[in-house]
């Protein structure tokens, strides 16, 4: 018995890692997630059954049980680098030169040319092909190690994929935040209330320094392996020692890892040209941020030669691009209150071109950063739009300012309702704590009749305005008393639009019990979060019941959502709201569908999606959605697997390059068609 389910046991854990390899690092997905999924609960269960057998490189090891309460800062088996950087290919030749000159008998010599991709780098160690610790960069010398957040990341292998691994390997490479998933974050956060990531390297440098690695694994980081090291004086079993970089680029693949596909190998200083001038532009194309291009010379023996300064490897070279950052004015500061009663202000500038798109503001975070930043009225500011996606203050240039400037201090009071702000300890963000604030009822309400929460068609901000303004509507639950005739008396409202509107708050009380409970707006709730936590309490009242260590014990669930709800649930003026929501005939518990249709009968199903443009009335994170739930796939470039582009209004590179494959390409109208709404 004992031999049959460890063989068992091996067989799912050799199936799960084949699925996951082909999925995350191949990008050819060769099982269905249910299928995944229930394999996946299979070895769960055994393994809980009999934890003997569990392994280090088991896919259930991947994300630890129990926070960590601390990193140690451990020494790298070999220093890790920081690159020189060159801006410019005038500059590449004067690097290219300096080494030249310390081997005269080479004049030239052929070099890899990389993406520089924009994350965080680790160093991660392979015994006897396990993943045995992993460590961020730190000084090059010493790295905090992050070994359990790193085994959350699908892309690095927990065995190397050969029967015969070198009994030693070090392998460096970048984790970072793909761009849909940084989106993603961010718009979970916005809807919290909660401050917003400036950047996908920011945010994936905090991620990776989480304490609890299932907040690790909710994020998805990614992971590209640049660097393959085997001791010279180690076991090789399969593999030889790499003569070159594009050798241990090739072994890496060989090995599990995930490289990225666009690098080249260049023979002069004019390929290195060519390969750094192609991706100025078509970089912004890709799904992961990249701010340069890594030249390293091919021949490792000629890299020996060439050893080392005290900071940097002569033999390669970071190939950086122009950062987009531009200069302009403030002329005011405006605070913005958010439906948990956050207090964010917002720089007013003066309108400049960045990043292909006009800012006129820019975001200052919270009172911290500005106190950083000493801004003041009337200050001469540098703005960086974040990753392509978020306009922020990056620093002052305090010699410009003019005499009569005035430092900024955040209000005392709410600009909404005038009551006392106040600012938790612990936290970085001020708040308004006035459950009645107009702004934290209109942020309720909008977030309610969001698409992904009740998706009430014609709630939107404008009306909401006047409902909180004429005393209509002072919670959700008021909404369902709105009638007609109440309705009718606004301004520009007609009994058809009115009847419209009352209609569809009543069709949102068909919603599933896991939308209700991410319509609440409880702090750190996304929709994630709360399908999970639909599925583990079918019930409002289950999920109240249910102790605090409960909610937490949930996969996906770490300390601080629990917490949040454990103390939303217990607070009166909530459960009063839950309560009228009951007796408004909202869906707080379960139900069970009457069919269930399979991925296959889906729509979209197996079809693959790129979005480009703007679209005239969904949002692109709008229309991913409907594509996922309808069983497609949304990837961020355009590539020969690619079923459809989906453009809208000044479409760019992405068009031009489907129109050159022969993609299909589809309109807003032509989608909804396709999913049977138009």
């Amino acid at each position: 018995m004992g031999d049959a389910v460890a063989q068992q046991i091996q067989q799912l854990r050799e199936q799960l890692q084949q699925a996951s390899y082909a999925y995350y690092v191949l990008d050819q997905p060769r099982m269905e997630d249910e299928v995944y999924d229930r394999l996946y609960r299979q070895l769960q269960d055994l393994e809980t059954r009999h934890p003997e057998l569990v392994t280090p490189d088991s896919p259930t090891q991947r994300v630890g049980e129990r926070p960590a309460s601390q990193f140690n800062s451990v020494p790298h088996n070999i220093p890790l680098y920081s690159l020189e950087n060159a801006f410019g290919i005038e500059e590449y030749r004067a690097w290219q030169e300096k080494w030249q000159r310390l081997v005269p008998d080479v004049s030239e010599a052929a070099a890899v040319a990389e993406l520089k991709i924009d994350g965080s780098a680790i160093a991660l160690t392979y015994e006897n092909g396990l993943l045995t610790r992993g460590l961020t960069r730190g000084d090059g010398v010493t790295g905090e190690e992050i070994t359990q957040n790193l085994k959350t990341i699908r892309s690095i292998p927990l065995r190397l994929q050969i029967d015969k691994p070198p009994a030693r390997v070090e392998v460096r490479g970048e984790a970072f935040l793909p761009l849909n998933e940084f989106e993603r974050i961010n718009q979970q956060r916005e809807a919290n209330d909660e401050a917003l990531f400036a950047n996908p390297r920011n945010a994936a440098a905090g991620t990776l320094r989480q304490l609890d690695s299932r907040i690790v694994a909710d994020r998805r980081l990614d992971f590209f392996a640049y660097t393959l090291i085997i001791p010279e004086n180690a076991e090789t079993g399969e593999l030889s020692l790499p003569a070159t970089q594009w050798d241990s680029l090739e072994d890496l693949q060989t090995l599990g890892f995930k490289v990225n596909p666009n690098c080249t190998v260049c023979q002069t200083a004019d390929d290195v040209a060519a390969f750094y001038d192609r991706w100025s532009t078509e970089r912004h194309d890709l799904p992961y941020l990249t701010d340069g291009v890594v030249v390293k010379l091919n021949d490792f023996a000629l890299q020996r030669q060439l050893g080392f300064t005290q900071k940097f490897p002569r033999w390669a070279i970071a190939l950086k691009y122009p950062a987009e950052e531009v200069p302009t004015l403030v002329k005011a500061v405006s605070v913005q209150v958010g439906r948990t009663g956050a207090v964010t202000p917002v720089a007013e500038l003066d309108a400049v071109q960045l990043a292909g798109t006009t800012v006129s503001r820019a975001t200052l975070h919270n009172s911290d950063r500005i106190q950083e930043l000493d801004l003041h009225i009337g200050d001469t500011v540098v703005v960086r739009k974040a990753g392509e996606i978020i306009p922020e203050v990056v620093r002052v240039l305090s010699d410009l300012r003019p005499a009569d400037a005035k430092p900024f201090r955040l209000p005392t009071h709410c600009p909404e309702c005038g009551e006392v702000l106040v600012k938790p300890e612990g936290e970085a963000v001020t708040r308004c704590i006035n459950a009645s604030c107009p702004a934290i009822v209109r942020g309720a309400l909008i977030h309610w009749a969001r698409r992904d929460a009740l998706d009430i068609n014609g709630v939107g901000s404008k009306w909401v305005e006047q409902w909180v303004e004429q005393g209509l509507v002072k919670s959700v639950a008021d909404l369902y008393d709105l009638t007609v005739e109440q309705l009718m008396t606004l301004d520009r409202m007609g009994e058809k639009l009115a009847m419209k509107i009352v209609a569809a708050i009543a069709a949102s009380k068909q919603q599933s019990w896991s939308r209700v409970l991410y319509g609440l707006g409880i702090r750190h709730v996304g929709t994630v979060n709360a399908q999970v936590l639909a599925q583990e309490f079918p019930s409002v009242d289950a999920l109240k019941a249910a102790k605090i260590e409960d909610v937490e014990a949930v996969y996906g669930i770490g300390p601080e959502i629990a917490q949040s709800v454990y103390e939303w649930l217990r607070n009166p003026a909530n459960w009063q709201l839950v309560e009228q929501l009951k007796a408004a005939g909202l869906q707080l518990e379960s139900t069970e569908p009457t069919t269930q249709a399979t991925s296959e009968d889906l729509p979209l199903s197996g079809n693959t999606f790129v979005l480009t443009g703007t679209l005239p009335s969904l949002s692109r994170h709008e229309a991913k959605a409907l594509i996922e739930q309808a069983g497609g796939k949304v990837t961020g470039s355009v590539s020969a697997k690619t079923s459809y582009l989906l453009a809208g209004a000044e479409a760019g590179s992405k068009l031009t390059k489907a129109e050159k494959l022969g993609i299909p390409q589809l309109s807003e109208a032509d989608l909804l068609k396709l999913l049977g709404q138009k």
